[in-house]
């Protein structure tokens, strides 16, 4: 269809519409629910709603509208002037529109609005005469003038407001409601004068110039900085664009028997099943959220939760309150969803104005989705379509009260969810020291690294100045599930003099803040936290989930602690075990330096043999916590210059401590020094060329299952995983080092177990390669993390730096560290899954990085046919739903 036969504007009029509420894509989600309710033959006011295509168009075409559109509008505006029986731009009966913008998805407040379009000197008097109330038709006329002034004209709003609080001063007054007719005449009298002085030119007086510059500024408003920003946070695109309502005005400020709300079908925060709600008596929508007057409860069971002693709309308006409420079940019954709605009373009329699926917390969202399948409203299927999986995240972490008072000091990014409190240690060491005596740490650090990993994992919560979502700090602390906030570049950390800075404020070592992982807040002193509950509603739903999805989802877990807490989530075994992490114990890190230091094999075996026991019980307690479910296990991938002291003083510390001279560690340093180490001599490289790291994790594995399997009646599944391969030949090589290793085991111990080797897929050529190293390798690990870095050639560590600058440009949709890239590396997976299976067709394909708990890249990994993925353990519930989600949208659930 062209520019001059498209239909751009759908008519609605209580009792029917040209719309209706499968056509969001098109009307915008406003639009369509308002098409939906005067379809189910509800008290909406007529109007009509112009299309999202033509908010494209607009942007096509140099922000002009097509020839056919003003014909439509006309007609639409005259088939709301037959419907209410007022002319717009009439003198003696005018007609007022509302003109609002509708994105298919819901943008609270991130675009413009304007109410009682139509007035100016002329038809503000006609309004006078016909409401028989002068006061309100000026009220109304000055909420015009300062909305429209400040939405379309860009006339600050501040310089109304001064005005208005100026007049209510010199005339002794408080309230808005105070004010009398004359008052508001003269004070629309001073908006037109701030207009003409800053503009240049008086306030607009044409009814149809007001129409149209109002529906210029919606569809601008798609573009403002605010949309852009909340579009980038919600993952909406841009392409999307939003649609323009037009509508007739009713008014909920003509008097007391006029009010105006927003009011939940049930509670936002808990789910529970009660009428929530505000609403204000003699007002305009905006003023019930703009703080200006304390808005009243709907319910008297409101009023007296809340301790309110301001009377209900139940009490007030019972009549209408009666309607509103049998409006409630209406809505709910017939979108089998919880909905926001907005409504005005208009001489004790009811009117409805928007209802749409409400905002909710997890909480809510678990309880309402398990709720009404027990109530028979929608189906399992339906439950677990209707959470986001992302949003599970609230549930899994300790959160702050959010009833007890906090003193913000200043505010990074949300890293790694949940809060905690706790003393400030700059230390890694100290951290672990203090948090052994008992006392609880959060550890400030300007940027963490792989040696602060036993300080990161005894502290609380983790805060560094540095540092983005994807750091080093974010993604250990997410791996942890210790709250973390990054990149808190107000905060100065003075390691020598032990202080903190915060502005003006200096805090020393010892003293006590909270973080909010969640909300990125840094907050002085100690703030209360709550519990997350893992039973009821949340236990019921993951059980559906789990009865639908085909995925399995595994944990990325090296401690016992992060083992058992994943399969408390509901882990089916570890998918990436990183052996390095066991590397920086204390005990054992000085034997790790000495294999560093060594100078030929015989030295290099002697420090390993001291290793041998304690990786050994490592993967003891790994395999019994499994239970008989798959443990990966990848083998050493950091350089080796990772696990070297950094400082002087550290150099010879560790010297004292290995007996060696610290030049000579200095030398080995310097020798083990790479310009770009994420490229250099790690992973299967150091198995090439030092071969007997590999041999003695090998048999520390294979002692450890053998162990188990003579002690317990369970399977032992190790999967060893050989990291970072580009080719076959490397595969090759190492395999027949595990290989012996693990024949001599057996037969020393007269005990064998299954096993298998694989690799972890994260270089471009391994992926295109996948069918000749599917020869070798028993399964793939996609590693995402390095996947992507490779290539995007983009350091994880720095992209920080310019992705924002790339999102905002619209050169990428989000940071491909978050949530997979799929036309690039996602399409390098499905080669390579592809390639692989062709050669070996029972291969078993998985993912470990950080992907595995974002619930798009959980789906895309569905869909690309994966068995597993893998994630830290407090997104194991997470990629459950999301699992499951990715089969209700492929079809195969039998649960709908």
């Amino acid at each position: 269809m062209n520019a001059t036969t498209e239909k751009w504007v759908y008519s609605f009029a209580a009792g029917s519409s040209d719309g209706n509420a499968g056509m969001k894509n098109l009307l915008g989600g406003k639009g369509a629910n308002l098409a939906e309710m005067s379809n189910l033959g509800l008290p909406v006011p007529p109007g009509f709603t112009i299309t999202t295509d033509l908010c494209t168009h607009y942007y096509d075409n140099a922000e002009t509208y097509p020839d056919t559109l003003d014909a439509q509008v006309e007609s639409a505006l005259a088939a709301i002037e037959k419907d209410v029986g007022t002319l717009f731009g009439d003198a003696e009966n005018p007609l007022l529109v509302s003109v609002r913008s509708g994105a298919r998805a819901s943008m609270p407040g991130m675009m413009d609005t304007v109410l009682n379009l139509g007035l100016n000197d002329t038809t503000v008097a006609g309004l006078a005469v016909r409401s028989g109330d002068a006061r309100f038709a000026f009220d109304s006329y000055r909420r015009f003038i300062q909305m429209y002034s400040d939405v379309v004209l860009g006339v600050d709003h501040y310089m109304f407001e001064e005005v208005l609080e100026q007049h209510k001063m010199d005339s002794g007054l408080i309230l808005d409601t105070d004010l009398s007719a004359e008052d508001w005449q003269a004070i629309v009298g001073e908006y037109k004068a701030i207009v003409e002085r800053e503009l240049g030119s008086p306030f607009p007086q044409d009814p149809r110039e007001q129409l149209w510059g109002a529906i210029g500024a919606v569809f601008g408003s798609w573009m403002n900085q605010r949309a852009i920003t909340y579009r980038r946070l919600q993952n909406i695109p841009a392409e999307w664009g939003t649609a323009v309502n037009v509508q007739a005005m009713v008014f909920g400020n003509m008097g007391d028997d006029c009010a105006t709300g927003v009011a939940f079908t049930r509670d936002p925060s808990t789910g529970e099943d009660i009428f929530y709600g505000e609403y204000l008596v003699n007002a305009q929508g905006e003023d019930v959220v703009a703080g200006i007057r304390t808005p009243q409860h709907l319910t008297i069971a409101g009023k007296k939760r809340n301790g309110s002693d301001l009377p209900s709309m139940e009490e007030v308006m019972p009549e209408v309150f009666g309607q509103l409420a049998e409006v409630r079940g209406t809505l709910e019954a017939h979108y089998k969803d919880m909905q926001d709605i907005e409504f005005t009373v208009q001489s004790n009329k009811l009117y409805m104005l928007q209802t749409r699926s409400g905002k909710r917390t997890a909480a809510a969202a678990v309880r309402i989705a398990v709720e009404m399948v027990d109530d028979g409203l929608i189906s399992q299927s339906d439950a677990i379509m209707r959470v986001e999986a992302g949003q599970l995240d609230q549930l899994l972490h300790p959160r702050l009260d959010p009833d007890a008072p906090r003193n913000v000091l200043s505010k990074g990014l949300p890293a790694s969810p949940g809060a905690a409190s706790g003393r400030i240690v700059l230390s890694a060491d100290l951290a672990e020291d203090m948090a052994q005596k008992g006392e609880d740490v959060i550890l400030v650090r300007i940027e963490t690294s792989p040696e602060d990993i036993h300080g990161m994992h005894a502290a609380r919560g983790i805060l560094t100045t540095r540092g983005g979502m994807t750091s080093h700090a974010a993604v250990v602390a997410r791996g942890m599930g210790r709250p973390c906030v990054a990149g808190a570049g107000g905060i100065a950390v003075d390691y020598a003099a032990g202080q903190v800075r915060v502005g003006d404020r200096t805090l020393e070592a010892g003293d006590r803040i909270t973080i909010d992982g969640a909300t990125g807040e840094i907050i002085d002193g100690e703030v209360p936290t709550i519990e997350p509950e893992m039973s009821g509603d949340f236990a019921k739903l993951m059980t559906w989930a789990d009865s639908i999805r085909r995925l399995k989802v595994r944990t990325n877990a090296e401690t016992p602690i992060d083992a058992r807490t994943a399969r408390d989530f509901g882990a089916e075994g570890i998918g990436l075990c990183r052996t390095e992490h066991m590397f920086f114990d204390p005990e054992r890190i000085v034997a790790v330096r000495r294999m560093i230091l060594a100078d030929d094999v015989t030295g290099r075996r002697a420090a390993l043999a001291e290793l041998l026991p304690f990786q050994r019980q490592d993967f003891v307690e790994l395999f019994n916590i499994m239970a008989g479910l798959p443990v990966t296990i990848r083998l050493l991938d950091p350089p080796l210059h990772e696990f070297l002291p950094k400082s002087e003083e550290e150099i010879a510390e560790v010297a004292l401590a290995a007996g060696r001279d610290p030049q000579a560690m200095t030398d080995r340093a310097v020798q083990l020094h790479e310009s770009n180490p994420m490229l250099g001599h790690r992973g299967c490289r150091l198995g090439i060329t030092y071969p007997e790291i590999y041999e003695m994790q090998a048999r520390a594995i294979f002692e450890a299952a053998v162990i188990v399997a003579k002690d317990s009646d369970e399977t032992v599944l190790p999967e060893i995983m050989i990291p970072l391969a580009a080719t076959r030949k490397e595969i090759d090589i190492l395999k027949v080092c595990i290989d012996q290793v693990a024949e001599a085991v057996f037969g020393e111990t007269g005990t064998r177990v299954d096993y298998q080797v694989g690799t972890m897929i994260e270089l471009p050529r391994a992926a295109l390669r996948a069918g000749e190293i599917a020869e070798s390798a028993e399964f793939f690990s996609f590693g995402t993390n390095d996947l992507t870095q490779t290539t995007f050639g983009i350091s994880r560590d720095d992209a920080s730096n310019f992705l924002t600058d790339y999102e905002h440009q619209g050169i990428i949709d989000i940071d491909p560290f978050v949530s997979i890239d799929v036309d690039g590396v996602g399409e390098l997976v499905s080669i390579a899954a592809e390639r692989g299976r062709v050669t070996r067709p029972d291969i078993k394909l998985g993912i470990c990085g950080e992907h595995g708990g974002d619930p798009a890249s959980v789906k895309f990994c569905d869909r690309t046919g994966l068995d597993y993925v893998s994630c830290s353990p407090y997104r194991v519930p997470i990629a459950r739903l999301a699992a499951a989600q990715a089969s209700v949208e492929a079809g195969l659930d039998t649960k709908g």
